[in-house]
């Protein structure tokens, strides 16, 4: 670590997807600005000498700054890089957050009638699809840790759909979410990834209860709820539409 004229300033190594760079630390804000001018990842130590500076512009802040964990310090320097977080890995899948490198393949993936029989499509142009995914990492994932993610098929690199969590307006509950393309399924991908999303999100996330909206037509979506330990609550009516509402807890799975 480095200390100039009393401000403290250290320097963390960050390795990601084979790159090396740098998590600069800083308790003083004209560094952190003159450092994030020159595009470097700034992480704000804040202590009761600087409380009177404004670090209102910065993302991300710690008391100690010498018992950061690794993977905190690999997580916030991807958020400040645009790198997408590693979220967690299956025998098959990686599953990270979106980028909007994924929304071509997304619209290849959506194209299919099969997949927008049952849940709703894209925007209309890419580019508004993309500024969707742009707003999404800075409202959602930024402000919750989470959200619906991209599953990569880790043999060929190859997007092949999405899961993850997300709050319905007027529901409680975080809401399960997936898809995978229709050349990946009948493949047991769905079951893989959405066992291993729920773990996650019972572990790391701390949920306790999960919920499902399914439509009451779906039976292959009702068939693999069920595979994932949810059972069924009740019939609601959203949009014109009727779905089965499901519940996962600790004591169902």
């Amino acid at each position: 670590m480095i200390y100039l004229k009393e401000r403290y300033l250290k320097e963390i190594k960050v390795k990601t997807d084979g790159q090396e760079g740098v998590l600069y630390v800083t308790d003083d804000a004209e560094t952190a600005e003159t450092l994030r001018s020159q595009g470097e990842a700034v992480l704000v130590y804040l202590h009761t000498g600087n409380t009177e500076q404004d670090f209102s512009n910065f993302l991300f802040a710690v008391e100690d700054p010498e018992g950061l964990e690794p993977e905190y310090v690999e997580r916030v320097y991807r958020r400040l890089k645009g790198l997408p977080w590693h979220i967690l890995e299956t025998p098959r899948c990686l599953i990270r957050e979106t980028t909007p490198g994924d929304v071509e393949d997304f619209y290849r993936i959506y194209s299919h009638p099969d997949i927008t029989k049952y849940m709703e499509g894209l925007y209309p142009e890419v580019e508004q699809e993309k500024q969707y995914v742009r707003e999404y990492i800075e409202k959602v994932y930024t402000f919750y840790g989470f959200g619906v993610w991209t599953v990569v098929e880790k043999e060929s690199g190859s997007v092949i759909g999405r899961a993850g969590f997300s709050y319905r307006e007027g529901f409680e509950d975080p809401e399960l979410g997936f898809i995978i393309g229709v050349p990946w399924q009948r493949k047991g991908y769905a079951r893989e990834v959405c066992r291993a999303v729920l773990s996650y999100g019972a572990a790391a996330l701390e949920f306790t209860k999960v919920q499902a909206l399914v439509e009451t037509e779906n039976t292959a979506s009702l068939k693999l709820c069920g595979q994932l330990g949810f059972y069924r609550d009740s019939a609601v009516r959203l949009n014109g539409k009727e779905y089965y509402l499901l519940y996962r807890t600790k004591s169902s799975r």
